[in-house]
């Protein structure tokens, strides 16, 4: 037995129950039919010509559907008679590495093969106007070079900050399509500045490429898709603001508002920009702690989507060898200088196993009974559909009418000879 497993031999891990947890599943089911009506609003399709060159720009979040998404706007631009090709708008991720963006699409099955289309992958900028605060607004430099361009984004509430406008169709036109010196740009300024200064860049893109529209994604909190737009490029600041109170409305937080332990599967940047989404966990690196609370939280791996990018994982408190042993931390260092913020790239207590680094969650929940511990174990903070919670939660979820208890019958988890999770007793 190690030094650390001696230390916590009298940690008891509790038992655990599996719920369900009900939230509004409204969802399309058309995709390629409800990009296409998107594709019938004046100002949208419509405007492109024939022989004209398409930039149509992907993000680097795991969007529900974003390959059907992209690649029937591709067959749309192909059918009025023009020629697209994809870009990836993603700031610094992948390394700040044209090759590193490249294949972060690829993860989401978004190639030249897949998508019938060239995918112009490229880290150079160009310098297309100034904001009324005298900085320089940069654009890709193959965006800037085509006569059309298409961003694709989710409209959804930002990790880090709050205004009219987070994370959407604008932030795809500043810091997606402004490469790392665009998000550099912005997030030099702070967070605190963030929302007023999409605005600002966004509206210098938008003059300057009037030959423009978005197609915004919102899902629902099973991580569905739950509604796709057209925005013409002079209706996104007005529209976006009231998408994204929709977006609001349907996102997956957790019933709780104060809990002893969390335990998550996995984080990664294809599940969240933060890692893991503080809407979720109520931690945020800029934001801080909010609802709901819970004294510590534990993650066991990394998701192979995020390229070993372990940004977020500072707001976890205790972590695994695994995770450490995956971590790159040229491309996720490159990330928090892009952003400057540094909290979210920490690196927590990291513990040999599943096991141990459970028993130091528990352990450092120094306000909880340690015979009663609440605890909540989930897959990832965007699969919430289902999840685990200690007995002593019991009681408290038969009165939340949105959690069904699938099994009564508390569990035990069995570790494998490493002391990794293997599965349940």
């Amino acid at each position: 037995m190690s030094i650390l497993e001696n230390l916590l031999a009298d940690i008891i891990i509790p038992r655990f129950i599996e719920v369900n947890y009900k939230m509004d599943s409204s969802h399309i089911k058309d995709v390629r039919g409800s990009v296409l009506y998107a594709l019938q609003r004046k100002g949208t399709l419509d405007a492109i010509r024939p022989g004209q060159s398409v930039c149509i720009a992907v993000g680097s979040r795991e969007i529900a559907n974003i390959s059907t998404v992209t690649r029937c706007v591709c067959d749309a631009v192909k059918s009025v008679g023009a020629h697209p090709f994809i870009i990836p708008a993603m700031g610094s991720h992948g390394g700040a590495t044209a090759e590193g963006q490249r294949e972060i699409l690829a993860g989401y099955n978004i190639t030249e093969e897949t998508m019938g289309v060239p995918i112009r992958a490229s880290m150079d900028t160009v310098k297309i106007g100034e904001s009324v605060s005298y900085i320089d607004v940069r654009l890709d430099c193959c965006a800037d070079g085509a006569d059309y361009i298409i961003p694709i984004g989710r409209i959804k509430p930002h990790t880090d900050f709050r205004g009219k406008i987070e994370s959407g169709l604008c932030k795809m036109m500043v810091i997606g399509m402004g490469k790392q010196y665009g998000a550099f740009m912005c997030h030099k300024l702070g967070f605190k500045n963030m929302a007023k200064n999409l605005i600002e860049f966004a509206s210098v893109v938008i003059e300057k490429k009037p030959n423009m529209f978005s197609v915004g994604i919102i899902e629902n909190a099973y991580h569905q898709t739950y509604k796709i737009v057209a925005v013409p490029a002079n209706r996104v600041i007005t529209e976006e603001p009231g998408l994204l109170l929709e977006a609001k409305e349907k996102i997956a937080r957790l019933p709780f508002d104060h809990v002893d332990v969390l335990l998550i599967d996995q984080i990664g940047k294809d599940i969240s920009g933060a890692g893991m989404d503080p809407n979720v966990t109520g931690r945020s690196p800029i934001l801080g702690v909010s609802r709901p609370f819970f004294q510590s939280i534990a993650v066991f791996d990394l998701t192979d989507k995020s390229h070993h990018n372990f940004v977020g994982l500072g707001s976890a408190d205790v972590t695994t060898r695994r995770v450490f042993n995956k971590m790159d931390f040229e491309k996720t260092y490159s990330n928090a200088i892009t952003s400057a913020e540094p909290i979210g790239v920490k690196i927590p207590a990291v513990m040999p196993n599943d096991r141990t680094a459970i028993k130091f969650a528990l352990h450092m929940a120094t306000d909880a009974d340690p015979h009663a511990q609440r605890v909540v174990w989930i897959h990832d903070t965007l699969s919430l559909t289902k999840f685990y919670i200690s007995e002593a939660l019991f009681a408290e979820v038969n009165n939340i009418p949105s959690i069904i208890v699938t099994d009564e019958s508390p569990s035990s988890i069995e570790f494998d000879e490493d002391g990794n999770v293997s599965g349940w007793q």
